[in-house]
C-alpha cells in the first residue's frame, strides 16, 4: 500500500475511534447526570414533608393537628354559647335527631369521640336511662297477676348499665364537659378520656355505638379515624357521624355561603374574643368531603349499611354505619 494511502487510511481509524470515545463519553455524561437528578428527585420525594389542609391553608401534616389543638383550646369555654349562637339553637336538634336514629337500648356501650363538651353522651344517657325506666314499668305491671291467673309472671332480667365514654384530643374541651356534668349531677355511667381519634386508647370490639359530632372534618386522616373506629366497635356495633356538608339547594346554598363567611367570624370576635379560629371553623366545612364521597369513605374501610339523611338541606349530614 503506497505511503498517502496508509496515511489516510490511519487517519480515518484514528478519527472513528475519537468519535467513539466521545460517544462513549456523552453517553456517561448523559447517564451521570440523568443519574444524579433521579437520585436527586428520589432523595426530594422520600424526605418531603407531606401537606394537607388547615381550612383554606395548604400547612405540613404535622402541623395541622396541632393548629387545631389551639382551635379548640381558644374556643372551649364559649364553644357551646357559639354553638347556639352560630345555628340559633338549631344544631340542639340536629344532635336530638342522632340520638333518636341511635335508639340506644340499655346497657349500650357508647364511645363519644370529639365529644368534649358531652352534648351526645348526656343526652345517650337520659334516653337510655328513660328507656330502662320504661322497661322497669312494663316489668312491674308484668308481675301484677291478675287474681284469675294461675300463672306465675315471668321473671324479667334487665340489662347492665349504659356507659359513656367522652374521648377528646383537646383537654381544655374535656374540662368543660366536666363543668357541665358536676353542674347537672350526671356523673353514674360517664367516663372522660383524652385520645386522639387516628390512634384510640382501647382494645378492639369494646363499644356498641361510636359517634363524633362536628369533629371528624378536623382530623388530619379522615380514612384513619374511620378505621380506628371499626377497629373500636363490637361485630354489629354502629358508627354515626354528625357534620357539616353540602347543601343541596342552590339558593339556600348561596345564603349560606354569606352567612358563613361575613357573618360566623363577626360573632367569634364578639362572643368569644376569636375571629381567627372561626374562620377556620367555617373554611374547614368547605374542605370536608361531601355526602356521597364520605359514604364511599365509609364503606372503603369496611362499614357496611352504610347511609346517610340530609337536616337542613344539607346543611347537615348524619352519616350511619355497621361493623360485620
Amino acid at each position: 500500500m503506497a505511503a498517502p494511502t496508509r496515511l489516510l487510511v490511519r487517519r480515518v481509524i484514528q478519527r472513528s475511534h475519537r468519535n467513539i470515545n466521545i460517544s462513549a463519553a456523552g453517553f456517561s455524561s448523559r447517564l451521570a447526570c440523568i443519574c444524579r437528578v433521579s437520585t436527586c428527585r428520589c432523595f426530594s420525594d422520600s424526605t418531603a414533608e407531606r401537606s394537607t389542609h388547615f381550612g383554606f391553608e395548604t400547612v405540613p401534616e404535622t402541623e395541622k393537628a396541632k393548629r387545631v389543638y389551639k382551635v379548640f383550646e381558644n374556643v372551649a369555654q364559649k364553644y357551646d354559647v357559639m354553638n347556639d349562637a352560630m345555628s340559633l339553637g338549631i344544631h340542639r336538634l340536629w344532635k336530638d335527631t342522632l340520638l333518636r336514629v341511635m335508639d340506644p337500648q340499655p346497657g349500650a356501650q357508647l364511645l363519644d369521640m370529639a365529644g368534649g363538651t358531652g352534648d351526645i353522651a348526656f343526652r345517650f344517657l337520659k334516653y337510655a336511662r328513660s328507656q330502662q325506666e320504661k322497661r322497669r314499668r312494663r316489668a312491674a305491671r308484668s308481675t301484677q297477676a291478675p287474681s284469675w291467673s294461675d300463672a306465675a309472671p315471668e321473671e324479667v332480667h334487665g340489662p347492665g348499665e349504659s356507659r359513656a365514654v367522652v374521648c377528646d384530643v383537646n383537654k381544655e374541651m374535656l374540662n368543660v364537659g366536666k363543668q357541665k356534668a358536676d353542674s347537672m349531677g350526671t356523673h353514674t355511667g360517664l367516663s372522660w378520656v383524652v385520645g386522639d381519634a387516628e390512634e384510640l386508647p382501647f382494645d378492639d370490639d369494646q363499644f356498641d355505638i361510636y359517634t363524633i359530632a362536628f369533629g371528624i372534618r378536623n382530623v388530619t386522616h379522615i380514612e384513619q379515624a374511620l378505621q380506628e373506629a371499626l377497629r373500636v366497635l363490637k361485630p354489629g356495633g354502629r358508627f354515626i357521624c354528625l357534620e357539616f356538608s353540602k347543601v343541596t339547594n342552590p339558593l339556600l346554598a348561596r345564603i349560606y355561603d354569606v352567612y358563613s363567611f361575613q357573618a360566623i367570624p363577626v360573632l367569634g370576635e364578639v362572643i368569644a374574643g376569636d375571629w381567627k379560629s372561626y374562620q377556620y371553623l367555617v373554611e374547614s366545612i368547605r374542605k370536608f368531603p361531601d355526602q356521597e364521597e364520605f359514604k364511599e369513605m365509609m364503606e372503603d374501610v369496611g362499614f357496611c349499611c352504610v347511609h346517610y339523611h340530609n337536616l337542613t338541606a344539607g346543611v347537615v349530614a348524619l352519616h350511619s354505619g355497621f361493623k360485620l
